[in-house]
């Protein structure tokens, strides 16, 4: 383990330094990190306890600090499964739900929320909504997506009309209250409230988890380790539009250090209390602590048969009966004493447990998802084996800021203890593939941590492409951010990783390669972001997803000229044809169409001529650099082997024909050096002849020599557009890939400078300069040299749009909109300053 960064306040804070403020944080499944500080302003005591900072990991400086409105310390905070919204529960009772202000990951406000007054929340979560994936480590060589990331039966907690999961919220009190709201479709909150049990005590520490058959599951304790932990099954329902709440008493379980009474009273306090994953409300973990340390119990609730008195044992059994049984809690496992525990982080990578997939593991040293992390009151951090607690890896803390060591190594340099209370961590959480950890420490910095997928073991090369290849796979399918998984990834392993993850995306079947086609595309940008080796490359993967929604967006503006619904959409009609049909005459496979159908009013036809435009200029750059094709830094390289895109260019210039004798101002506007130039027979004739050498993926040609002469005469002919290929991505992932931490300060930009004086790298090559043309690369306008318009930029590839539609056509609304809430790559948005855009 190792820090990749650290964030701090730009103006100091001054801290409480006081222990009983508990501080919280949430990482959600988008790379969102919501967290608390117990700190003051040095200038004006203004209290930050009451505040939640909300940051992406790509963006750390850019905080957004939301005055939340609790008056109570802020004891809770949780993502939904989308990741979009947030839950906050505070001391006094108050639960407030936050939602993106025009899904801008820096705007936030307060959407509902509920309250139970005066009575302090210790838990809080998001009712299931029946989603649940199994990773199966031991298919991880399967070339079948299915087996490896597989589907488990899972109910949702509460279900409207047709088995659509309803949405809602369940929290734990102090007094021993459970309390539920739910989201109806039309708006409103339905809120209960119900006691745990009929015997209402103080509940000082508690969890939730869910079954499989969609029930909830709440742990409670009332903070002594002498005290019972007790277990209640929760079950939530609506009955005559009111919220209804069934509770029943679950076995319970005593720490096992109550049996030994100098421990008992070595560790009088119960202070974490959690379940291992959500989704499984069978496994326990358990920290009993005093000043001096702590100790940490691993349980498991098993089945085991109900003996059976000698007085039944000779009665004659019933067909078909079986021998009862009981509900036990067993210990699975307990450290030895340990320094005081400050937090506890739990893996989110759902990895299957059976005995299978865990030798698999074992052997393979793949480690994510296996480890909990325990943070020490020393500043160090533990990785434990999740079932045996064994110690897998150790971090030194936030004053070293350098490698860890490995197990069982002492430290070269013995760390420096600054004057003052020690720098450790308040509050810790894992990231959605266990591969980094973020920590709150005590001073108001946060740390971002790189945990090794073989914790630290050494693996060979292919055996690590492999570990972080499935791991990509994982967010591939699941749609989870994979900005963890690239923390790892050094610029020489970028090329490997590309080309296998797309010989894994190729053998699934046509279904899941259509639903996969734009988010592999986008996870191979940010790979190839990574290495200025392949900056070009990611320069053509950015510009293929364009095409693609282009082409997607055109399409369905198309309509069948009958109202019957035809066997196949214009689109389909259009594809099989231009497929077919290898004449390099535009207007003989315009002929073979059903113009008809692409008939649309002239307004709507004008509106679309930029994106138009973007077609027809990338038509002529990717021709006029043909001749170059040996250079593979050039831009573009990778379409003029891409068959299928080559292909959708031809089907674009086709429609864009027609569409022009309706409309001729819709059409692409070239500066040629002759009048009579008909610019789109050219490209089309030069397009679809290179289309020929390489629509046979298998057995691709060279082009040959006329047509690269003809491609080299083109600069002659039409003047070659400069295209604004990369958007410029102020992110930190790319100064990330060596071990020296980063220093950051919150709400102060970062830039990203060059590593050290000579030519510029190749990666700048593709820069804008200063004075250049602003683009908006989504509606593919210029914005001027100094934009004056409010503008949003995407947290994972820096594309930039303006913020407010400056159109109002149906048919760019109809493309705007779909980008209203993500990018292009699938990124979130930002709100940017216009200067940076």
């Amino acid at each position: 383990m190792d820090v990749a960064y650290v964030c701090e306040w730009e103006k100091r804070p001054k801290s409480n330094h006081c222990p009983s403020i508990p501080l919280v944080c949430a990482w959600s499944c988008r790379n969102l990190i919501a967290f608390t500080t117990d700190l003051k302003n040095e200038e004006d005591e203004k209290d930050l306890s009451h505040m939640i900072h909300i940051i992406d990991t790509e963006h750390p400086w850019d905080v957004y600090s939301i005055n939340s409105g609790h008056t109570e310390v802020i004891s809770c905070l949780e993502w939904d499964q989308s990741g979009s919204r947030l839950l906050s529960a505070d001391g006094d009772g108050q639960i407030k739900c936050w939602g993106m202000t025009e899904h801008l990951v820096n705007s936030w406000e307060c959407t509902m929320g509920s309250a139970v007054e005066g009575d302090p929340i210790v838990a809080l979560s998001w009712l299931h909504n029946g989603v649940k994936l199994a990773l199966h480590v031991e298919k991880s060589g399967s070339t079948n997506f299915g087996e490896k990331f597989s589907r488990v039966k899972f109910s949702p907690s509460l279900t409207l009309f047709g088995g659509k999961p309803m949405e809602g919220w369940l929290a734990v009190t102090v007094s021993g209250l459970v309390t539920v709201s739910l989201l109806k479709p039309s708006g409103a909150l339905l809120t209960a409230s119900e006691s745990l049990c009929r015997l209402r005590g103080r509940v000082a520490l508690a969890d939730i988890a869910f079954t499989s058959g969609g029930n909830i599951v709440v742990a409670a304790a009332d903070g002594s380790s002498s005290s019972p932990v007790q277990f209640f099954k929760v079950c939530v329902s609506v009955v005559n539009e009111k919220c209804r709440i069934d509770t029943e008493l679950l076995p319970s379980l005593f720490m096992r250090l109550t049996i030994d009474a100098v421990r008992r009273e070595k560790y009088p306090a119960v202070t974490h209390l959690k379940f291992l994953t959500r989704e499984n409300s069978e496994q326990v973990l358990l920290c009993a602590s005093s000043q001096m340390g702590s100790i940490v119990e691993c349980w498991s609730l098993r089945k085991e048969g109900l003996p059976v008195n000698n007085i039944f044992q000779h009665r004659s059994p019933v067909v078909g009966e079986k021998q009862p049984t009981i509900l036990k809690w067993r210990i699975l496992s307990a450290t030895n004493d340990l320094d005081r525990v400050s937090a506890i982080a739990l893996p989110k990578l759902p990895i299957s447990i059976s005995n299978t997939d865990l030798k698999v593991a074992s052997d393979t040293k793949f480690c994510p998802g296996l480890g909990l992390a325990l943070a020490f009151h020393d500043g160090s951090i533990q990785i434990l084996h999740r079932l045996s607690l064994h110690t897998m890896g150790v971090f030194y803390g936030p004053a070293s800021c350098g490698p860890s060591q490995r197990v069982g190594e002492e430290p070269a340099i013995k760390r420096q203890r600054a004057p003052g209370p020690a720098a450790h961590f308040k509050a810790l959480q894992f990231s959605w593939t266990s591969l980094a950890l973020v920590g709150i420490d005590n001073h108001g910095k946060l740390h971002m941590i790189r945990v090794s997928p073989s914790m630290g073991q050494m693996l060979d090369m292919n055996t690590l492409l492999r570990h972080l290849l499935f791991l990509l796979e994982y967010c591939m399918v699941t749609g989870y951010d994979w900005w963890d998984v690239l923390l790892h990834v050094q610029p020489g392993m970028v090329h490997n990783l590309v080309e296998k993850l797309h010989e894994e995306y190729m053998r699934q079947n046509q279904a899941l390669q259509q639903v996969l086609s734009t988010r592999i595309v986008a996870v191979k940008a940010s790979l190839c972001k990574l290495s200025s080796a392949t900056t070009a490359r990611a320069c053509d993967f950015h510009a293929k997803l364009l095409l693609i929604a282009i082409s997607s967006t055109l399409k369905s503006l198309l309509r069948p000229h009958l109202l019957n619904t035809p066997d196949k959409t214009p689109g389909d009609r259009l594809a099989e044809i231009c497929a077919k049909n290898t004449d390099t005459d535009i207007d003989k496979v315009m002929i073979n169409l059903k113009t008809e159908e692409f008939v649309l009013d002239a307004s709507t036809l004008q509106s679309l001529q930029q994106l138009i435009q973007w077609v027809g200029d990338f038509v002529l750059y990717l021709l006029a650099n043909l001749p170059n094709q040996g250079s593979m830094v050039r831009p573009g390289f990778g379409f003029l082997r891409d068959g299928p895109s080559l292909g959708l260019l031809r089907e674009m210039m086709v429609v864009i024909r027609i569409w022009g004798l309706l409309k001729p101002g819709c059409l692409p506007i070239y500066t040629a050096t002759s009048d009579n130039q008909d610019s789109m027979f050219l490209l089309f004739r030069l397009l679809t002849k290179l289309w020929l050498c390489v629509r046979d993926e298998g057995h691709p040609q060279e082009p040959d020599e006329p047509l690269i002469d003809e491609c080299c005469l083109l600069p002659s002919q039409l003047l070659v557009p400069t295209l604004d290929w990369l958007p410029i991505n102020d992110g930190i992932i790319c100064k990330l890939q060596g071990k020296h931490p980063l220093r950051l300060q919150f709400g102060k930009p970062h830039s990203l400078p060059g590593l050290g004086p000579g030519p510029p790298s190749q990666v700048e090559v593709f820069s804008r300069t200063p004075g250049c043309q602003r683009m908006d690369h989504l509606r593919c306008l210029h914005m001027g040299v100094c934009p004056t318009e409010d503008s949003k930029a995407c947290t994972r590839c820096g594309c930039v749009t303006m913020l407010h539609s400056p159109n109002k056509t149906t048919a760019v609304k109809q493309w705007e909109q779909r980008w209203m809430k993500n990018c292009l790559c699938g990124g979130l948005w930002r709100r940017v300053p216009s200067s940076v855009a």
